[in-house]
């Protein structure tokens, strides 16, 4: 990702930040990556619900 990235600060649970810190020393891959990666995925099932550009419509 090589986009400009902003400090946020979130709450999760004892037992999801234990999941998080285990599954990122088994992978090698950063905590926040894969908050990252579930930020898009959620952005991904509710994208019907955010703006965006309508598409174009031929005229018949």
């Amino acid at each position: 990702m090589g986009r400009k990235k902003i400090s946020t600060t979130i709450y999760i649970t004892a037992d999801q930040d234990r999941r998080l810190k285990e599954l990122s020393m088994r992978t090698k891959v950063p905590v926040s990556v894969y908050i990252r990666e579930g930020i898009d995925s959620v952005l991904a099932h509710y994208k019907y619900v955010l703006p965006g550009q309508l598409p174009l419509i031929k005229d018949r």
